[in-house]
């Protein structure tokens, strides 16, 4: 019963860190494109939990975000990826 109860707890939390880590790769994005300081996206990515990768795909700025799961859980890292026009407002 506590196993059932864990795991149900953990695969929460690993849902909502995955929804702060989407949000924090979208933010970051926005930030990189905008041509703002790229400490700034890390740091958003790290409140977020997580730790961010920027690349540059052709015209868009991506940032690929990286979590591990929750609790010690045996679940694989949680990734979000998102990208903005470069040079956008």
């Amino acid at each position: 019963m506590v196993l059932v109860v864990t795991l149900g707890v953990g695969a929460l939390a690993a849902g909502a860190r995955q929804v702060r880590l989407e949000d924090a790769a979208a933010d970051a994005a926005r930030i990189i494109a905008r041509g703002d300081d790229p400490g700034r996206a890390h740091a958003i990515v790290g409140s977020a939990g997580g730790a961010a990768e920027i690349q540059q795909r052709g015209d868009l700025m991506c940032v690929v975000a990286t979590a591990s799961a929750p609790l010690a859980l045996p679940l694989p890292d949680l990734t979000a990826t998102s990208c903005a026009l470069a040079g956008g407002i």
